[in-house]
């Protein structure tokens, strides 16, 4: 079967946050990440029958719903992973939330590498605990790890955990089982603990390949949290649907208890049938996506290396997130995005939101329509070629 993601959804007026932000009208948003794809139908056909059954009250999780999250990381990205160790909840940012409340006290470091998703930052905030630093190197255009950096700060012993994100947002690194390793090593050594935030697994480009932090050993499963969902890929946050895998059982206890007093520990109905039908149904979908968002990629790597090349274009091996460097433009990339907002009407996410590193990049959600995406090369090419 061939799905269709040329098909433009109206998607104004829907109470969508991406979209309903303003009332401009031409409103072309590029910025927080959701797709501006309809989910697979796959889930859409089982959620049609949950609602016809019409009665939504609390929902107890079935034992299905772990095997399809089991049987998909077993079969398409070789992680055993078992009922017992799955904590499932509202959505991976409460889940690290929960499991930093779980894993440190109060006055605690938590070790990020910046520039990174900048819900990091309030998760750590909210929990007491104080950010650390671990910038990633640019290598032509692509991301690295500083690891002589990253043990230095590990070493401190008020660094209790890092806070991992793999597939990188938004650099847009896949990191490889290698760099995992070299990591997880750093940290054992350490006593750090790690979390992994792992939300964007499934959107990887052609000859990449996701690794799960927690499947390359038995010491590195038990020094970690993985926090999952198919939100991202499946296009289906709003209905608030993720799981923490840890097989360590003193830290899942501590796990349960923080989900439990944060009162994320209740999820829908809707949530628990889409991720089932997204795990068994929904892998041709997926592949197709990845080629679309990968062309997406393409097209905008072309446009900034042939006619913005004063603007480095991240190299990318995942997500449908591209970051853009406009140091050149001797401005913040806060400034750029209001501007390109006032000038061009379209908003994208300002560089400085991801921490040390970003801050006078810019972010572009290309997962969208490809005459979504030219709309939006048309509005930029107009703006950077009057600031250039």
């Amino acid at each position: 079967m061939n799905y269709n993601f040329d098909e433009i959804i109206a998607r104004k007026g829907s109470n969508s946050y991406k979209w309903d932000v303003s009332d401009k009208q031409n409103f072309l948003p590029m910025f927080v990440a959701d797709m501006d794809f309809k989910t697979a139908p796959e889930i859409i056909e089982v959620l049609k029958k949950r609602v016809e059954h019409g009665v939504f009250g609390y929902v107890k999780v079935p034992d299905n719903y772990y095997k399809a999250i089991t049987d998909w990381f077993l079969t398409k990205h070789n992680w055993q992973t078992n009922q017992q160790d799955i904590i499932y909840t509202t959505g991976v940012v409460p889940a690290i939330s929960a499991i930093i409340k779980a894993s440190t006290t109060l006055g605690d470091k938590v070790l990020v590498q910046t520039p990174v998703y900048n819900c990091f930052f309030s998760s750590i905030r909210n929990n007491g605990c104080e950010i650390i630093s671990n910038i990633l190197k640019v290598n032509n255009n692509h991301y690295e790890i500083d690891y002589e950096d990253f043990e230095e700060k590990a070493s401190d012993p008020k660094v209790k955990v890092f806070l991992l994100c793999n597939p990188h947002n938004p650099a847009g690194r896949v990191w490889t089982k290698e760099e995992l390793q070299k990591m997880g090593n750093i940290c054992l050594k350490h006593n750090v603990f790690v979390i992994s935030d792992e939300i964007h697994c499934e959107l990887v480009f052609p000859n990449q390949k996701y690794t799960p932090f927690a499947s390359i050993n038995e010491q590195f499963a038990l020094n970690s949290a993985i926090c999952t969902s198919p939100s991202k890929a499946f296009n289906i946050a709003g209905l608030q649907i993720a799981n923490i895998h840890t097989k360590d059982k003193k830290i899942r206890e501590k796990i349960d208890k923080a989900i439990n007093i944060n009162e994320v520990c209740d999820v829908n109905p809707f949530g628990v049938e889409a991720l089932q039908a997204a795990y068994r149904h929904g892998e041709k979908w997926l592949e197709q996506l990845n080629k679309y968002l990968y062309n997406n990629y393409l097209a905008l790597k072309i446009f900034f290396e042939t006619e913005f090349s004063q603007l480095p274009f991240t190299q990318a091996e995942g997500t449908y997130l591209a970051w853009v460097d406009c140091s050149k433009l001797k401005m913040s990339g806060k400034e750029i995005c209001n501007k390109l907002m006032d000038q061009q009407n379209i908003l994208l996410n300002n560089g400085e939101m991801y921490g040390l590193g970003g801050e006078s990049f810019i972010r572009i959600n290309f997962a969208c329509p490809s005459k979504t995406l030219e709309d939006g090369i048309q509005r930029m090419r107009i703006f950077f070629k009057n600031i250039l």
